[in-house]
C-alpha cells in the first residue's frame, strides 16, 4: 500500500497524520524519512494528539528517545520516539539499547532518520516520507507506505 496526500498547509498535515493514527496498533514500527524541517516531528506530535499524549511531543535530538504514554479506547497506548540524527554507528545503537526499544511489542515505535539505523532495523510497518516541494514553500508530499 502506497498512498500519496499533498499538504498545503501545517493544518493539512496534521489531518493527514490524524487519519492515519487510527490505523496504528500496539507494536507498530515507523519509520519517518525528509530533510530537517519537512514536518517529521509535526506529523508525530499529531498522532500523539488523536491517543491523548499529555506530555510535550518534541524531537529528541540530543536524548535519542522520549517516551510517551497516550490511551486507545481507555487502555494505555504508549509511544518511544526515537531520533537516529546524531548516530555515528552501529555501536553508539546497540549501547544505546536500540534493538531493545525495536523490539518492544508494548510500543509504538516513531523512528525519526531511520536511514541510520545501520541495518538493526529489520521488520517495520509503515514508512512515511515527507519532501517539500521546491515550487511551493509550505506545500509537502507525503508517502505513507505500508510494509507488507
Amino acid at each position: 500500500m502506497n498512498n500519496i496526500y499533498i499538504s498545503k498547509s501545517l493544518e493539512d498535515t496534521q489531518k493527514i497524520a490524524v487519519d492515519f493514527a487510527k490505523q496504528i496498533n500496539s507494536g507498530d514500527t515507523i519509520l519517518f524519512y525528509g530533510d530537517l524541517g519537512v514536518g517529521k516531528t509535526e506529523f508525530i506530535k499529531s498522532i500523539c494528539s488523536f491517543f491523548n499524549v499529555q506530555q510535550v511531543v518534541a524531537s529528541p535530538t540530543f536524548t535519542i528517545v522520549n517516551q510517551y504514554e497516550g490511551e486507545k479506547d481507555g487502555m494505555p497506548f504508549n509511544f518511544f520516539h526515537i531520533d537516529l540524527y546524531r548516530i555515528k554507528n552501529q555501536e553508539e545503537l546497540i549501547n544505546l539499547g536500540f534493538e531493545d526499544y525495536l523490539y518492544s511489542s508494548e510500543f509504538v515505535k516513531l523512528i525519526e532518520w531511520s536511514e541510520n539505523s545501520f541495518n538493526l532495523i529489520s521488520k517495520y510497518d509503515y514508512s512515511i516520507e515527507i519532501t517539500a516541494d521546491d515550487n511551493e514553500e509550505c506545500t509537502r508530499h507525503i508517502k505513507i507506505s505500508k510494509n507488507i
